[in-house]
């Protein structure tokens, strides 16, 4: 059985403060590959969470500037989180609940991770090869 410790060990979520632009985000989200950034106060506190879905419908279409745009003015607020020590199953049944594509992991007000729906695919496809492998043994 999965936990999400597992799923984030050793993971350098893509972070940045409220007062970055949308811009940088973007720009983040594009090097490092994610369709995602938490935004964090200096504390280390998640205060919300930026995609780029969120850059499609509230920067874009609003015709707004994304190089003027600072991500307080159009994140997610206070983003729904789970701990670490939850388990896979549950986590992606919030988000198939909230039709959530990311999910913020925090440990005492601390992000220590990310998941998307793209990191539960893979763990179905370990759980059918464990299956397989269970099969071909009887």
């Amino acid at each position: 059985m999965r936990k999400m410790s597992d799923i984030v060990r050793n993971q350098d979520p893509v972070a940045l403060p409220p007062n970055a632009t949308v811009a940088q985000a973007c720009r983040s989200m594009r090097d490092r590959r994610v369709g995602a950034v938490l935004v964090i106060e200096d504390d280390g506190r998640l205060v919300g969470i930026f995609t780029g879905r969120d850059a499609v419908h509230r920067v874009l279409a609003e015709e707004k500037s994304a190089a003027d745009t600072k991500l307080a003015e159009v994140m997610t607020r206070d983003p729904e989180a789970m701990p670490p020590g939850k388990r896979a199953i549950e986590v992606l049944r919030l988000m198939e609940d909230g039709r959530y594509r990311h999910m913020p992991i925090v440990d005492n007000d601390k992000v220590v991770g990310i998941v998307s729906r793209y990191d539960f695919s893979g763990l179905e496809l370990d759980r059918l090869d464990e299956e397989t492998g269970l099969w071909e043994r009887i």
